[in-house]
């Protein structure tokens, strides 16, 4: 703005809002029928929306229509804005500034609006700090169902898998956390959290923000409570500063502290089986290696008919749990569904039609009060007493517990039946949510807007009787009011009692003094009806908020039901077992299979069946047993897929799920790690070795004898000798000198590493069976004991596609490199002209006390 410029009281007001906001947030300005953006933020707001900058008074100016905002906000959001929204506070009148506030800031981790969240996806905003003792402390809250955890980290590390899993959308972090990454033992923890969060818009606060005392202040205050002992959390809990930064950000946000949190839950690593984030990168568990949802382990888990359920779903896979009675109850109740088909069937359809009461709960407790999602209300609760029948005619004393937390709604169900509509409108200020018959006042109201709409319908009859112009209309615009327009060709016919308005190019507006006191009668009654009908839909919300909590419970229950109904849809449609999870070291599958590849080779995109079937593996491993699988065979005979779908299993047992296999046991895992497929990080400047090289090292430092670790072709980044020695090194500090190691399978095509099955007590080999016929390869996907004799690329190169010159060439090296490690050096026209010596050498392996370790060749 020059200073020369003159500023308006509106643009005074405008640049009051303007300076107490941060540079990153757009504000939207309430003018009449739009919401307008001036100076930088016009130019950045067009620039992100496509929409047109114009100007005023020298300034740039857009802006965008009030009615149709939150698509343009759901934009703005996505493309990592901050928005703040300044509503009018009163009706304008000519000649008056009009009040305006900010009414909220919308941010990446704290919109509510439906259209700008994910149904079946939770929508985590994350604040965290390191500590001086390098305690990481992190709070985490879903603002549009009021979920909200805390929790403390030993090792930075140890947070890296909860900050992955709950993917948030937005995170909060002090302004000194810039120094993490100047800190020689946080550095590398911090390349692998901008690694996980690249993408993820970061809100900077003081760090004052995160003052322990003050955060454990504004807790109480937001939870209505004295003490925070009921959740679990002390006075000098760790995690009360992130706690506090938390609820400052997303109060200032909304502009009031929100009300529909329903407590903090402390979470302890020690209780759910942690994945790291290359873990759930590699086993595809939320995303497949494409990106979408299609081909990951959710969408193959996935029968939930509920946005509760699907996202209930989505935490049970985060964090499966480590509680042997919590697993069991789980199955129970799967159980239970899977042996009742007709209830099955009656309560997954019913659930369909329960809509998200959480977030529908979240928006009217936090002032979004749209009419339709009371109707949303009504539809839901009608669903829940037939629901809660069909559960409990199942005599099942789990099934029996959960139908116990939904309540009888059905006074809450007559109240809103009475009040609300059918179709009501999506906002309030357009009329009609108030069913008639429900308040005799708005009734009275309404039908004076009907007796008025009569008259004018009569005084429009009348008028044209009167003065012979048949074409004569009593017409309304928001600008005029009610006016009579008469076209130019009959002005001569306009008595003398009319009152001219406007002129237009075909016509002129008139009206008359009886036209001009029934404008005032009627208008005033719209407003009366309106003013009226606001007042009772606030009565109609406050009573359904005095449900909040039976509500809460009651959709809880139904999110439960869905996944344990879901799964046993599952189990039934691919014939799973109920596998036996216990406290014991092993893991023991009989005929299992891999769960998202069994299905995508029976369906394909469109849902129509393929003749492929998949063939089941049986698998055995345990900490204090065959500890250690290593896996040889050729590319594509289904190695990667028999490793990852041990973990998978062994995971979705741990959520509770049965299981695709002819029977199971696993003992209780409390980390799966994986290092599978070669991906760099180059602007980061960690090559593909690199990342290798990371990823096995946080494996080998943080792996325990509960831990199941998978990994394929370690030390194929680099040279042979180099990539050997170190999957040698690898395998062997795997195994260790104890009685116990995590259990590992490790596939590799260093056939020299099947040797350690001679030395090592707890390792075994094992092969994926190929049978060789004319020089061709079929691929039988059996694993069997023992070592694979050889690799079979060169018959894989063929099967890719590889020019037959290229293939035979291959052989003839092979051949030459087998026999002395001789081979013929040929120029480009394939003659030979010399023949040299490959350099033989043997790698010396790293001294070792141990001395019952054999040498490496």
């Amino acid at each position: 703005m020059a200073e020369s410029e003159k500023v308006t009281p509106m643009m005074q007001q405008y640049w009051a809002m303007r300076e107490s906001l941060s540079k990153d947030t757009l504000l939207l300005f309430r003018l009449g029928d739009f919401y307008e953006m001036f100076y930088d933020d016009a130019v950045e707001g067009s620039r992100l929306l496509g929409i047109t900058l114009t100007k005023r008074q020298n300034y740039p100016m857009a802006g965008v229509p009030y009615h149709s905002a939150n698509q343009y906000l759901t934009k703005l959001l996505a493309a990592g804005k901050k928005v703040a929204i300044c509503d009018q506070d009163e009706t304008p009148v000519a000649g008056k500034l009009v009040k305006r506030s900010i009414s909220r800031i919308l941010s990446s981790g704290t919109t509510l609006e439906d259209n700008q969240l994910e149904g079946k996806r939770r929508h985590y905003v994350m604040a965290f700090e390191i500590l001086k003792s390098k305690e990481l402390c992190a709070a985490w809250m879903d603002l549009s169902t009021g979920e909200f955890f805390c929790a403390a980290f030993d090792a930075p590390e140890d947070f890296l898998p909860i900050l992955s899993a709950c993917a948030p959308k937005e995170i909060v972090l002090p302004e000194e956390s810039g120094a993490w990454r100047q800190d020689p033992k946080l550095a590398p923890w911090h390349a692998a959290f901008r690694a996980v969060a690249d993408l993820t818009p970061l809100t900077l606060l003081p760090g004052y923000r995160f003052d322990a005392p003050y955060g454990a202040s504004l807790a109480r205050q937001a939870l209505n409570v004295a003490s925070l002992d009921g959740y679990g959390i002390e006075d000098g809990f760790g995690a009360l500063g992130a706690i506090g930064a938390l609820l400052f950000y997303v109060s200032k946000n909304l502009r009031k502290t929100p009300a529909n949190l329903r407590g903090i839950k402390r979470l302890r690593i020690a209780d759910c089986l942690l994945t790291d984030p290359a873990t759930q990168r590699n086993l595809e568990l939320f995303k497949s290696s494409g990106g979408g949802r299609d081909g990951s382990l959710i969408a193959a888990m996935d029968r939930t008919q509920s946005p509760m359920g699907a996202r209930l779903l989505e935490s049970y896979i985060a964090a499966p749990s480590m509680n042997l009675l919590e697993i069991k109850r789980r199955q129970n109740l799967v159980w239970e569904f899977y042996t009742f088909p007709t209830q099955r069937a009656e309560v997954s359809q019913r659930i369909s039609r329960v809509r998200d009461i959480p977030r529908i709960l979240g928006r009217l407790q936090n002032n979004l009060k749209n009419p339709r999602e009371l109707a949303a209300v009504l539809q839901s609760i009608e669903e829940l007493a037939p629901i809660k029948d069909c559960v409990k005619s199942m005599m099942s004393p789990a099934l029996e517990e959960l139908a116990g937390r939904i309540a009888d709604f059905s006074e809450l169900k007559d109240y809103l039946t009475r009040a609300i509509a059918e179709e009501p409108p999506s906002k309030i200020q357009e009329g009609g949510a108030i069913r008639a018959g429900f308040d005799a006042e708005l009734d009275r109201l309404r039908n004076l807007g009907k007796d008025n709409m009569a008259w004018l319908a009569e005084l429009e009859l009348n008028e044209q009787k009167r003065t012979g112009i048949k074409n004569l209309k009593v017409r309304f615009n928001g600008a005029f009011g009610y006016f009579i327009e008469i076209t130019k060709s009959n002005l001569n016919m306009v008595p003398a009692d009319y009152i001219r308005r406007q002129t237009m190019t075909n016509a002129e507006r008139f009206t008359t003094q009886d036209l001009r006191e029934k404008e005032k009668e009627i208008l005033h009654a719209e407003e009366r009806a309106l003013a009226r009908e606001d007042e009772l839909f606030k009565q109609v919300v406050d009573e359904v908020l005095k449900h909040f909590e039976a509500l809460t419970q009651a959709a809880d229950a139904i999110a439960q039901l869905d996944v344990f109904c879901g799964w046993a849809y599952l189990a039934a449609e691919w014939d799973y077992c109920r596998p036996d999870v216990n406290e014991g070291d092993a893991i023991e599958i009989e005929q299992g299979r891999h769960p998202v590849v069994e299905q995508m080779l029976k369906l394909d995109r469109l849902g129509l069946a393929r003749t492929q079937s998949f063939v089941p593996n049986d698998t055995y491993i345990s900490a204090g047993g065959d500890q250690i699988a290593i896996i040889t065979g050729p590319n594509m005979a289904g190695k990667s897929t028999y490793i990852r779908q041990v973990a998978l299993i062994a995971l979705m047992a741990q959520t509770g799920s049965f299981v695709p296999a002819k029977s199971c046991s696993v003992g209780l895992v409390d980390r799966i790690f994986s290092r599978v497929g070669a991906s760099d990080e180059l602007a980061r400047g960690n090559s593909t070795f690199m990342v290798e090289m990371n990823e096995t090292a946080n494996i080998l430092n943080n792996a325990t004898a509960r831990s199941l670790i998978i990994l394929d072709e370690i030390g194929r980044g680099t040279s042979t000798y180099d990539g050997l020695s170190i999957a040698w090194a690898v395998v062997e500090h795997l195994h260790g000198s104890g009685a116990l190691g995590p259990k590992t399978f490790f596939a590799t095509h260093y056939h020299e590493i099947t040797q350690l099955e001679k030395v090592l007590p707890r390792v075994a080999n094992y092969r994926v069976c190929v049978k060789e016929w004319n020089d061709e390869i079929i691929f039988v996907r059996q694993i069997e004991r023992g070592a694979a004799d050889k690799s079979y690329g060169i018959q894989v190169a063929r099967l890719a596609g590889l020019p037959k010159e290229v293939i035979a060439r291959a052989k003839d090296v092979l051949a030459e490199l087998e026999n002395e490690g001789n081979i013929v050096l040929r120029n480009l026209d394939g003659e030979k002209y010399s023949s040299a010596p490959r350099a033989k050498r043997k790698p010396q392996r790293p001294s070792s006390k141990d001395s019952s370790q054999m040498s490496l060749f």
